[in-house]
């Protein structure tokens, strides 16, 4: 069976992206009208596992998969599958304790060669049995684009490249995500085909000025105003 995903969702009950306007609610409706099947919810620092959100994504035919997007050593890192105790950890060594601990998790480097420090660059191999795969960035042009790093890794270590959207506006929702090809619509199942790379990416190039500065820039100053007011 062959389920439309996205593996890392932000909403407005993220504690450090002030400028993020649609609510779970919202962002579930809007998966449906897309046609997507699974959505990871992955906000900044907090782990959101409410029942009443799964409850209203398994009413809309959406399996919700709960995680956290995690700053490791000041480094982002997507945990899928996480519970509560994913809020303590602060570094690779607890993150590697801690995924033996918990088998059934899945770990996502995001973004890994972004500009900024919150992505892991020279933090990305060192640790790479840690990771379960290497995620697509939406943010990328036709001259722009430091997914060719990431896809570089990937194939060095044989880990499965796959799409995301890393939404923080609903408009960006179907710009890149993945068809993942699995035997149940199950979080098992469904970490199972990924690491398999029984997937296909649907992402393209975006236009640099009108969909990536543009909208990114709009998301920061929104950001910016939120935390100053």
């Amino acid at each position: 069976m062959k389920f439309k995903t996205n593996l890392h969702f932000h909403t407005n009950d993220d504690p450090r992206d002030k400028g993020i306007k649609h609510s779970f609610y919202e962002g579930i409706d809007k998966a449906k009208k897309l046609g997507f099947e699974i959505i990871a919810l992955a906000c900044h620092q907090k782990l959101i596992n409410l029942p009443e959100y799964h409850n209203y994504a398994a009413k809309n035919n959406i399996l919700l998969i709960n995680g956290i997007e995690r700053a490791i050593e000041k480094k982002h890192v997507v945990i899928l599958n996480a519970d509560q105790e994913s809020e303590t950890i602060n570094t690779f060594a607890e993150l590697e304790k801690y995924k033996k601990q918990h088998p059934e998790i899945f770990i996502l480097a995001a973004h890994p060669f972004f500009y900024g420090n919150y992505s892991l660059k020279e933090k990305l191999e060192p640790n790479i049995k840690i990771f379960d795969a290497i995620e697509l960035s939406w943010f990328y042009s036709k001259k722009f684009n430091r997914n060719l790093k990431g896809e570089l890794i990937a194939k060095k270590y044989n880990l499965p490249f796959i799409a995301s959207s890393d939404t923080h506006d609903l408009w960006g929702l179907n710009y890149d995500y993945a068809i993942i090809e699995a035997e149940t619509k199950n979080i098992t199942s469904v970490f199972k085909a990924i690491r398999e790379k029984k997937f296909q990416n649907i992402t393209r190039p975006k236009k640099l000025w009108r969909e990536m500065a543009l909208r990114h820039g709009m998301l920061f100053i929104r950001n910016l105003i939120k935390r100053l007011f």
